[in-house]
């Protein structure tokens, strides 16, 4: 029988603050202050392509610099960890992206240097890589190369670059949730490892020529002790999720004190391309915002001689190939039109 003295373990329910909306907006525009950034940084990828059965293959952190300008500029270098030598660079001048993988193994069979559109989709081209014959001689250079070489330099630039506010192009939609949490760094046993989060969500719609409201981002601000902006996810035309963007923990950026409480660990998730990469900063003190680089440092250019890979040209290659197959008759086709 129940009894008022029967003790059930449940979430802890967290106290919340409240915000207008316009608090919530002044603090996404507060993160787009930062219109360009450099910084030494430690990343840390995880591939999800095989999530649906519970696996997801982790890599080492590797060491790397990033610098990126509003709008949509970025160069990425990934180095080799321990041998201080890089692995990866990649550029984004908006529109386009190159990518240099500058360490294949002893034989150099990965070595190539990429070039591609940031709109385009490549799903069929991956389908056809992943198909080939990649493991080579080793299964760590496989892993080493295609993990940092199948990232896109333009993942990043809407994560560190948040885009600011719009009110004339598009229209705002402020709620509230509270969802149930785990804070594996505290033991089970401890009041706070399992509770109930207030976030506030602030979503972005954008009217289409039908007239039809189309998502576009949502922002989470966690509302427990104060309002800060956990979360970001991205939509695409068909809203879905394109990027899911967690902000860490918060500090002071620069030695200025300008950029306080921005977050100094971000994690970026790509459902489609199936992985998520952190981002964490070396030194938040020594990172540098608000210098104006130029158009070419976002440019990679081909300086080692690296064998060129047009992916667009692959992809067309490969979607003529497909239509020429489906319209080409089977055998068997054939002979029941000569029958007839």
């Amino acid at each position: 029988m129940f009894s008022p003295k029967t003790q059930n373990k449940s979430a802890t329910l967290l106290k919340t603050v409240d915000a207008p909306q316009e608090n919530l907006l002044g603090e996404i525009n507060r993160f787009a202050k930062v219109n360009s950034m450099r910084a030494k940084i430690d990343l840390k990828f995880e591939d999800n392509s095989y999530a649906e059965k519970g696996v997801a293959e982790k890599y080492k952190t590797a060491p790397g610099e990033l610098v990126v300008q509003r709008p949509a500029k970025i160069l990425l270098k990934v180095q080799i960890p321990v041998l201080n030598s890089d692995l990866v660079q990649m550029t984004s001048n908006g529109e386009k992206f190159r990518v240099a993988v500058l360490y294949g193994g002893a034989n150099g069979k990965y070595r190539n240097f990429l070039l591609g559109t940031n709109s385009a989709d490549y799903s069929l081209l991956e389908k056809e890589v992943q198909n080939a014959d990649l493991n080579g001689n080793g299964e760590n250079i496989k892993q080493d190369v295609n993990a940092f070489a199948g990232l896109r330099p333009q993942h990043f630039t809407d994560a560190v670059l948040v885009r600011p506010v719009d009110k004339e192009n598009y229209s705002y939609l402020q709620s509230s949730i509270v969802q149930e949490e785990y804070d594996f760094t505290k033991k089970k046993t401890q009041p706070l490892y399992w509770v109930l989060r207030g976030y506030y969500l602030l979503d972005e719609f954008r009217k289409n020529e039908d007239g039809n409201l189309q998502i576009v981002r949502r922002f989470w601000f966690d509302r427990v002790g104060a309002i800060r902006l956990a979360r970001q996810q991205i939509f695409d035309t068909k809203g879905e999720i394109e990027s899911d963007i967690i902000y860490g923990q918060e500090g002071s950026l620069t030695e200025t004190g300008n950029y306080n409480n921005l977050p100094l660990q971000i994690i970026v998730t790509r459902p489609k391309e199936k992985y998520k990469m952190k981002i964490t900063y070396q030194s938040p003190a020594s990172v540098s915002i608000g210098k104006t680089y130029p158009v070419k440092a976002f440019e990679l250019e081909n300086t080692w001689g690296l064998p060129e890979v047009d992916l667009d040209k692959k992809l067309e290659e490969i979607k003529s190939r497909t239509a020429t197959t489906q319209n080409t008759p089977s055998p068997t086709q054939n002979t029941n039109t000569r029958i007839q």
